[in-house]
């Protein structure tokens, strides 16, 4: 069986633009109506003003009108597979605690949900 998520974000990794770390990431987000939104990292000289790809395809995802979402999937080369970075797992708890995230190296992968990544995230429910 083929998985349409895992192949969007290993297509897009190879696009992403990292000539500084050499740590190209793919990022596959599919959104509850089944449309799948890709993002990968974009470095920058100015190293904060990178993006990643999590961001990326949640931004690209939004701007489509999509804001509920099933599955992500993050692509990378690192052994074990990397989780997404603190800031993009507080933009995915924004859109749901329960998002099912899955990290893919080339030898492994990696299942959590976001809430098992950032436990005590930031919400909505902080600012009433």
């Amino acid at each position: 069986m083929t998985d349409t998520l895992l192949e969007a974000a290993r297509a897009v990794q190879q696009r992403a633009y990292a000539p500084y770390s050499r740590f190209r990431v793919g990022c596959a987000l599919e959104a509850d109506d089944g449309r799948v939104f890709v993002g990968c990292n974009v470095e920058n000289a100015s190293y904060g003003l990178t993006i990643c790809a999590e961001r990326a395809a949640v931004c690209a995802a939004v701007a489509a009108g999509a804001q509920r979402f099933r599955r992500a999937v993050v692509v990378s080369d690192a052994n074990p597979p990397a989780a997404p970075c603190g800031a993009c797992r507080q933009v995915l708890s924004e859109f749901g605690r329960d998002l099912a995230v899955e990290g893919v190296s080339p030898s492994a992968v990696v299942r959590w949900t976001i809430a098992e990544l950032l436990p005590a995230a930031f919400g909505k429910e902080q600012l009433a």
